[in-house]
Order: C-alpha cells, then structure tokens, then sequence
C-alpha cells in the first residue's frame, strides 16, 4: 500500500507541470498578439507628418502645398484640393504659369490680413488672369483661421480671378462669405512681419506698403 506521503510526492509534479504548461500557453498568446499589433502598425503607418499629407510606399500623397517665396522670406501653405478643388486648381494653374513672379502684396493691414497677386510695382492696372473668373466654393470645414489662405473678390461673389489673402489672426466674419481654401503650415512669422509693415496710399490704393513686399515666384509641390 501506498502512503498518502507517497501519493502527494507523485502528485505535485504533475500539477507543476500543469501550471507551466498553462502559463506557456499564455505567453504564446501574448507574443502572437504583439506581433498582430506590430505587422497591423507598420501596414497602417503612413509616414505623415502634416495633415492631409503621408507617404504611400515611396510616393508622397496628399494635398499640394504652395511654396510662395517673397523678399520678405518664404511661406508654405497646404492647399485643401481635397475640400476645395476648384478655388485649390485656379490657383495652381495659376502659379505654375509663373502668373504670380513679380507681383506685390499691395493690401497690408495689420492684425487682419495681407493680399497680393494682382498687381506689379508699378501699380494698375491689376495683372487679368487667363482663366477669367470663378465660383464662390465653401467648405464647411475651411475657415478663416489665423494663417488661412483665401481668395479676394469685388462684391460679386463669383468674380474672384487671382488675387489672394493670408489672414493676419482669426477672422471668423469672412467665413461663408469668401473663399479660404488653404492655411499656412510654415511660415507664420513671415505673415506677421508683411502685416507689420508701414503702409501708405499709391496709385490711389490705400494700405499700400511703403517698400514694395514682392512675390517672387509660388512653386507647387505635391500636385
């Protein structure tokens, strides 16, 4: 016969071993669960770093950015083709004919905005753009904010041509009224020192700056 000392030696390996084989188990799962999340991660990855924009295998995908360079430094602006196609196409097309080199900021005024794209050094008349007027486009999710990029018009809504604005702060009031169709992502500092400029009236224009703020050429990128 067997003692029961005997009996509880033979029976504790054996749980022992069922403990490990049960913990095993759980690693097993929790190392194929981690490599789940890692494959499912470098997948999903897409390399962005700004919004609406990524890399797909080695092609950068995403909405275009305008590279504006003025004497006054260089300003980059994503434009929401993805938004606001229309308002977005103009304007490259636009820039990519070199319509925009040598134009002015002719409209300075601090703590709202700066606008340009009509006009040279030596005033009127403004520059006619090729491709004639277009329609007032709206996106909800475009606004005014500061650094917006937005098209200037007269008081007919569908009359903006190529005259552009970059807002010097907020201004919400223009929202649903005028076109934004884009905002700064670098550059800002560049924005606030145009808007701080002195200013004065030429060419019967009021708000003029004092030494003419030049665009030297807007490159696109990403189209």
């Amino acid at each position: 016969m067997t003692s029961k000392k005997s009996q509880r030696k033979r029976a504790n390996p054996l749980k022992k071993r069922s403990a490990f084989e049960s913990k095993g188990v759980r690693i097993g799962i929790v190392i194929i669960f981690i490599v789940i999340i890692a494959v499912a991660a470098v997948y999903l990855y897409d390399g962005s770093s700004d919004e609406g924009n990524g890399v797909v295998g080695n092609e950068v995908v995403g909405n275009p950015i305008a590279i504006i360079d003025t004497s006054m430094g260089t300003i980059k602006v994503e434009l929401y083709k993805d938004k606001v196609p229309n308002t977005c196409e103009n304007f490259i097309k636009l820039a990519n004919d070199g319509f925009y080199e040598n134009l002015v900021f002719h409209r300075v005024i601090d703590d709202f905005m700066i606008q340009g794209g009509g006009f040279s050094t030596d005033g009127p008349p403004a520059k006619d753009s090729p491709y004639g007027t277009i329609d007032l486009e709206i996106h909800p999710d475009v606004r005014h904010v500061d650094g917006a990029i937005a098209m200037a018009r007269t008081d007919d809504p569908n009359s903006a041509t190529s005259q552009f604005y970059i807002c010097d702060g907020s201004q919400s009031f223009l929202d649903d009224n005028y076109a934004a169709f884009g905002k700064v992502i670098e550059g800002m500092a560049v924005v606030r020192g145009i808007a701080s400029v002195n200013t004065t009236s030429k060419y019967g224009m009021q708000d003029w700056p004092v030494d003419d703020v030049i665009i030297n050429n807007i490159i696109i990128e990403n189209q």
